[in-house]
């Protein structure tokens, strides 16, 4: 199964291409909430249906399910995903499963940045 990260960012933003979310210093003195829409395709470049997503990492975890076209979107519950006061990147990583496929597992798979 290939995965693709197509979005990142935080919720009420546009979300860039990619898997990188940047944050300004004020913003991330709050809890966030990340967004990340991903595709998942099989060998053939087939939308994977009914795929567990999630994703975890700064204290928080989304999970879904892909659609009919192997897409789904995450969302962390609000007020979960924290970045520590001298904490300047993170990172959350992402595991995807789904009947007959080998599960999809990639480390630091968002990253999320803070400038100063």
């Amino acid at each position: 199964m290939a995965v693709n990260i197509d979005e990142a960012g935080l919720q009420g933003t546009v979300p860039s291409a990619g898997n990188t979310i940047v944050v300004d210093a004020v913003t991330a003195q709050n809890p966030l909430t990340i967004v990340v829409k991903i595709t998942a395709t099989d060998p053939d470049g087939n939308p994977v249906r009914n795929a567990n997503a999630v994703l975890r990492g700064l204290g928080g975890v989304a999970s879904n399910t892909t659609d009919i076209n192997g897409e789904t979107t995450l969302i962390t519950t609000a007020a979960q995903v924290e970045m520590g006061a001298n904490q300047n990147e993170g990172t959350m990583d992402l595991t995807i499963a789904a009947d007959g496929f080998y599960d999809y597992e990639k480390k630091d798979a968002v990253m999320v940045i803070k400038t100063k």
